[in-house]
């Protein structure tokens, strides 16, 4: 295995920004499109389409910019942990409830910041694994996290699972990718690695202590899990 190529801080700041901006531009530009029509249009019905157009993309706007705020950012948060709580909330309104279904099994309580970065990455990772929606599952143990996704065609993300086994060159970490690469780097600070496997429609995404092995799920667990 190669090592994963460095980025510079300015690189690297760069990328997540324009990851930011493209998570977000689409429910913005749904609204302005809302607007437009509430200025042209005389036709009370087709007002009240805009408006609802409006309503539902300025709560996508809002949700994904509260996720991308704790997924990647300070968080606002004047001490040094995040609530495990929170992050489910705003990890929930990020996934919204048509596509995919999310169960969350971790601990209430708080934990440092780069730990629940990490997770909230790890399900990115994992949403990426399943475009035809499903469900993923959410966990954390002291020394594991996890986010299992399972649906029709699911799938391991192939430049993902290039970059963390070290295959992808510097110049191929584009704005997509990068929040993989991102995840990669939270890990190592924290001392943790992160591995990829699929198996019977289940892609995992696991952070285990670097120099272990991940350990499986515990089943049981599946009826603690809080489902939307």
């Amino acid at each position: 295995m190669s090592e994963m190529p460095l980025l510079s801080d300015l690189d690297l700041a760069s990328l997540l920004c324009s990851r930011v901006c493209h998570d977000i531009i689409s429910p913005v530009g749904a609204i302005t499109n809302g607007l437009e029509v509430l200025d042209d249009e005389d036709d009370e019905a087709m007002k009240e389409i805009a408006l609802d157009l409006i309503r539902r993309s300025a709560k996508t706007a809002s949700a994904k910019l509260q996720f991308c705020r704790m997924a990647f950012g300070a968080s606002g948060s004047a001490g040094a942990y995040l609530d495990l709580t929170e992050a489910e909330q705003v990890a929930r309104g990020f996934i919204g409830d048509e596509k995919v279904k999310l169960l969350w099994d971790t601990p209430k309580e708080t934990r440092p910041k780069s730990e629940v970065k990490l997770l909230l990455n790890l399900l990115l990772i994992a949403v990426s694994g399943i475009p035809r929606g499903g469900e993923v599952t959410i966990r954390m143990a002291d020394d594991q996290f996890s986010a299992t996704a399972t649906g029709e065609g699911a799938k391991l993300p192939e430049k993902p699972a290039s970059l963390l086994q070290g295959e992808v060159a510097e110049a191929d970490i584009d704005p997509r990718l990068v929040q993989v690469y991102y995840a990669a780097r939270v890990a190592r600070e924290l001392g943790y690695a992160i591995d990829l496997k699929l198996e019977n429609s289940a892609l995992t995404v696991v952070a285990h202590r670097a120099g272990g092995e991940a350990s499986q799920a515990d089943p049981e667990h599946e009826d603690t899990a809080r489902e939307v």
